[in-house]
């Protein structure tokens, strides 16, 4: 079971909702289109020191896929396999991809479950998600009933990607995903985009990464995450999820 909000939220202090979104507006759009941009979600300073945070954080692990099978692996593991070692597993992951399902990013797990997160802003960050306001926002906007929120921070590095899927996992209980931004000057050239794909296997609009502000799109919805080219300067910073109902509450 979900650790519920409590009512007074510590996280508060750090994070707050931004007073003049227009959530009539954005629960219109949503309802029209399925996935909606929330531009500057949080008051001033709450997601600059999160990034900050985060680029600050050296227990980064990467994840990968082969089948259904995920291979993880802590990130400075990567710098010590040699040349021909990453060019074979490069090589692997790229060929998988052109067939199915892949991916490669880098990531840092919350837990689920509020009394067993530690007092990290990142585990700050999550607790906010899960407050009554957030909680509240996103009901509104999203018309779910939805009762938490999970997170992940994700970062995308030059040569990392996402190929399509659309999130629905039986008994996940999820309703929407989201995409929390943190990557300011981002050029659209350098790949990461979170694209939406139609029915006739064409590009259904999609989202370059922007800074503060917060994506969601229903699920099930079919997406990717393409591939970052060489030409990034910083990796793709960002806090990932889904808005969910505990099990049997659906």
């Amino acid at each position: 079971m979900i650790a519920s909000p409590v009512a007074h939220d510590p996280a508060s202090e750090i994070f707050s909702l931004n007073p003049d979104l227009d959530v009539p507006a954005l629960a219109k759009a949503y309802a029209r289109d399925g996935r909606i941009e929330i531009r500057d979600l949080l008051s001033a300073g709450g997601a600059d020191r999160l990034r900050s945070h985060l680029l600050d954080r050296r227990d980064w692990t990467i994840v990968m896929n082969a089948g259904d099978r995920v291979w993880e692996m802590a990130e400075p593991a990567l710098a010590e396999l040699t040349g021909d070692q990453r060019r074979t597993l490069d090589d692997k992951l790229y060929r998988s991809a052109g067939r199915g399902f892949q991916y490669r990013f880098r990531t840092i797990r919350i837990d689920d479950d509020r009394a067993r997160r530690g007092g990290s802003l990142l585990d700050r960050f999550a607790d906010f998600m899960n407050g009554a306001a957030m909680l509240d926002l996103l009901n509104r906007v999203t018309d779910t009933d939805i009762d938490f929120v999970d997170a992940q921070a994700t970062r995308y590095e030059q040569g990392d990607f996402l190929t399509a899927h659309d999130d629905a996992v039986e008994g996940k209980h999820r309703h929407a995903a989201y995409v929390f931004g943190l990557s300011p000057d981002w050029r659209p050239e350098a790949g990461g985009l979170l694209l939406f794909h139609g029915d006739d296997g064409q590009i259904d609009g999609g989202f370059t990464p922007a800074f503060g502000a917060l994506r969601l799109f229903r699920v099930p919805t079919l997406h990717s995450v393409s591939f970052v080219s060489p030409i990034a300067s910083s990796g793709r910073l960002s806090i990932t999820g889904w808005l969910r109902r505990t099990a049997g509450q659906d």
